[in-house]
């Protein structure tokens, strides 16, 4: 199991960056909470975690250890793979999360596209006992640049969600709040959809 890596941060988009380490380019899937502390072009390190399957290696980074840990715990949760996890984490930051769960708040777990009645009592069930009351770091606001809409449109549709409801949502939220950060827009997007 590797643990992290670090290099040269040459792609960077809302779920997904390719470090370079020693000419050798890793694809990890991110999510939004770490691609707000990433910068394109610089050197990083990204924490790990990976998932083997027959089809598959693939490679999930996280810039703190709090949401690796996190991320751990909800795929520990029945129902819950890592896809859903990292949308959990693109909805919430970690410290949002273990405070819903802590607080039982039920309705924000709701919030997190897929996540139904059943799926957030599941994960509070689950997880209460497994998490302590911490404040968290709030995440990092990314000023929004002119590449903005169509990154955040590409996050979505790498999501599942279908593009012409993603455009409209995303054109919808840019027309009433048009210097909202990367970051910001694809979580209201998440709620809207």
């Amino acid at each position: 199991m590797y643990e992290y890596i670090s290099g040269n941060i040459e792609y960077l988009s809302p779920t997904l960056a390719i470090l370079d380490n020693h000419g050798i380019g890793y694809q990890i899937q991110i999510s939004l909470f770490t691609y707000t502390a990433l910068k394109q072009g610089q050197a990083d390190k990204l924490l790990l975690y990976q998932i083997i399957r027959e089809d598959a290696h693939i490679l999930f980074g996280f810039k703190t250890a709090d949401e690796r840990d996190m991320f751990k715990l909800l795929i520990g949760v029945n129902g819950i793979g890592a896809n859903t996890a990292r949308m959990m984490l693109s909805s919430l930051s970690p410290a949002e999360l273990r405070q819903a769960i802590f607080t039982d708040n039920i309705s924000l777990l709701k919030t997190i596209k897929g996540i139904g009645l059943k799926t957030a009592q599941r994960v509070i069930i689950e997880l209460k006992d497994k998490i302590s009351k911490t404040d968290g770091a709030s995440s990092l606001s990314m000023p929004m640049v002119s590449t903005g809409r169509s990154e955040a449109i590409s996050a979505l549709i790498m999501l599942g969600f279908a593009k012409p409801e993603v455009e409209k949502t995303i054109d919808k939220l840019l027309s009433t709040e048009p210097s909202l950060s990367i970051e910001n827009l694809i979580k209201k997007a998440l709620k809207a959809l």
